[in-house]
């Protein structure tokens, strides 16, 4: 799985602080040195016209960009995007973003001032059509077999190494249809830590149509639609899904799965797509 890239997380994602911890309800004797995850302004420049201001984990932002561009529809496909830097800045990171000249046309029409906080994906909508865009549906593909799923979500939990050190970051990741878990992206928003695995995705020349995503988090309607736009027919989410995400899900074909935990999962859309 692409975490075997990651070995260690990037130490731009996490920091040390004092600690005074409590055990019993008795305090210790002295400060200790803990871990926490980071969480940085990242602001997204379209060819030079700031477009969004996300915090997120200063990690895989190119991955992030990208994803963020193809499931906010900014683009229609990787090809589209024609450059991305990463620029640190005192306060922050800009990320620019080289789109054709088409998308950027397109951009500019129905450019959104959108401030987006840890968890937040509808920060700045400024009309209901924005929220929920029409999407096509996603492709039918041969059903997967739950015990795949269920493989895949313990693979995932197993390979959160930044999670592991802070206890504060979601994780994404995608899995093959035998429940091979190949990609894993975190961070401190989920909604950041779908976007940067459909870029890594798109970045490494990956299908998803045939797998599946999965995510350490609640199945929210955006994390429903993010997978829509990036063509992934399965969402296992470890916790519960809104109504309006099943209501998505039934829309765009996407078999959507909660409280995906051990032997557990309950099927909340297109239970076709998953074989008893």
């Amino acid at each position: 799985m692409d975490r075997l890239n990651h070995p260690e997380p990037a130490r731009a994602d996490c920091a040390e602080a004092a600690v005074l911890r409590v055990r019993g309800g008795l305090v210790g004797a002295a400060t200790q040195t803990d871990r926490v995850a980071e969480e940085t302004p990242v602001a997204l420049e379209y060819n030079g016209i700031s477009h969004a201001t996300m915090l997120a984990s200063p990690a895989d932002l190119e991955d992030f960009a990208l994803g963020f561009s193809l499931t906010e529809g900014i683009v229609d496909r990787p090809a589209d995007v024609r450059g991305i830097d990463v620029v640190p800045q005192f306060n922050g990171i800009v990320v620019q973003v080289e789109i054709s000249s088409a998308c950027a046309a397109r951009l500019k029409m129905r450019r959104r001032a959108m401030a987006g906080r840890t968890g937040c994906g509808l920060c700045g909508v400024e009309t209901l059509p924005e929220v929920l865009r029409q999407l096509p549906a996603v492709p039918d593909a041969p059903a997967v077999a739950l015990q795949a799923v269920l493989r895949a979500m313990r693979a995932m939990r197993a390979s959160q190494a930044l999670h592991d050190i802070t206890g504060a970051t979601h994780a994404a990741a995608w899995a093959d249809a035998g429940g091979r878990v190949h990609l894993v992206r975190e961070d401190v928003g989920r909604h950041n830590a779908l976007d940067k695995l459909v870029g890594a995705l798109a970045r490494q020349g990956m299908a998803p149509g045939g797998g599946l995503a999965l995510v350490s988090s609640r199945a929210s309607y955006e994390m429903v639609q993010k997978c829509a736009a990036a063509g992934i027919g399965i969402l296992a989410a470890v916790s519960a899904p809104t109504a309006l995400a099943i209501r998505v899900a039934q829309n765009t074909n996407v078999a959507l799965l909660g409280f995906v935990r051990n032997a557990d999962a309950a099927i909340y859309s297109h239970p076709e797509r998953i074989q008893p």
